[in-house]
């Protein structure tokens, strides 16, 4: 049984703004983006990384280099790596981390393959994965976490849990913005943008990794690939298995993004708990718990209501939309 649709909340100014993305130039002002963001004159790329950081007050306290001279271009900085140590991980091996510095934009479970876009808005795994059947009905009743990077934020994207690419696929699409206004106004927003999707085999099962683009994102990279956007293709979904082995350990870069945008995670039925005080609109940093997983093979054993719940010593809080 499907879930009962609910009414937009979006603002007037927010499909306005939505219009005004149907009117632009989105893969070409992307393009753009992406070639000014490697120019590497001094002059202009220390101008332009000191104009960011003032405008979005950008604290470079904890990153690798401290100072704007120390960037060979204004994507070294925006990309940036941080210090050893700057997130430090929980010490339970067991808990699912953020992969991004960001906010939470929604969180809980998947409903008859269908994700939580924003009140009014839902969208469907199969249409998120790029048609990918097989991967989709791993995550039909299972769990998301959509986790919305500002472009303040730090832009690496990390491993939630260790894991091996079992796939991966490009998605081509448009380019709208993936703010807060845009997922209130557009349907379908994330499974309409340019994507990359990542599936791991990891101990809790199948865990996806969506790496959605947006506007001015000038590129998506993965460690496995390099630049896989631009260019900004046309078309169908292109589907990949790996041709080398993929490992890596939980909070291990797995990507990274030039510009702000968003990461969408899917887990199978039962195989995280989100934790009890996670919320939408939360900030969250890179290595931050946000639930604890469950091994495959761990049996769930019986509450005294004669409910279900992982065998984890950690009560499953109620869904959050």
């Amino acid at each position: 049984m499907n879930p009962v649709p609910e009414p937009s909340q979006a603002h007037i100014g927010d499909r306005a703004f939505v219009l005004l993305q149907w009117m632009l130039p989105t893969r070409w002002l992307s393009t753009l983006i992406f070639r000014l963001s490697r120019i590497r004159h001094d002059g202009f790329k220390n101008a332009l990384i000191k104009l960011f950081m003032r405008g979005f007050k950008i604290d470079l306290s904890e990153a690798q280099f401290n100072y704007p001279q120390q960037y060979e271009s204004f994507n070294h900085f925006f990309t940036r790596a941080l210090q050893p140590g700057a997130r430090p991980l929980p010490d339970d091996a067991q808990t699912f981390v953020s992969p991004v510095d960001g906010t939470i934009s929604q969180f809980g479970e998947i409903e008859e393959g269908l994700v939580f876009q924003a009140k009014g808005h839902r969208y469907s795994v199969l249409d998120l994965l790029g048609g990918d059947e097989k991967a989709a009905l791993k995550f039909m009743h299972g769990r998301f976490c959509t986790i919305y990077l500002a472009p303040y934020n730090y832009h690496r994207i990390h491993m939630p849990i260790a894991g091996t690419l079992k796939r991966w696929s490009y998605v081509p699409g448009r380019l709208f913005s993936v703010n807060a206004a845009t997922a209130r106004a557009m349907p379908k927003l994330f499974a309409r943008n340019e994507r990359v999707n990542a599936i791991f085999d990891t101990a809790a099962g199948d865990v996806g990794v969506t790496l959605v683009g947006a506007l001015f994102v000038g590129s998506i990279e993965t460690v496995w690939a390099g630049c896989i956007s631009p260019p900004h293709l046309r078309g169908e979904p292109i589907h990949y298995q790996p041709t080398n082995t993929v490992t890596l350990d939980r909070a291990e870069e797995l990507g990274r993004f030039n510009m702000g945008s968003t990461v969408i995670l899917l887990t199978e039925a039962d195989a995280v708990n989100w934790q009890p005080d996670l919320a939408p609109g939360q900030a969250v940093r890179m290595g931050q718990a946000l639930g604890q997983w469950r091994a495959r093979n761990q049996p769930l054993r019986k509450t005294a209501e004669n409910a279900t719940e992982p065998d984890a010593g950690n009560p499953t809080p109620p869904t959050t939309l």
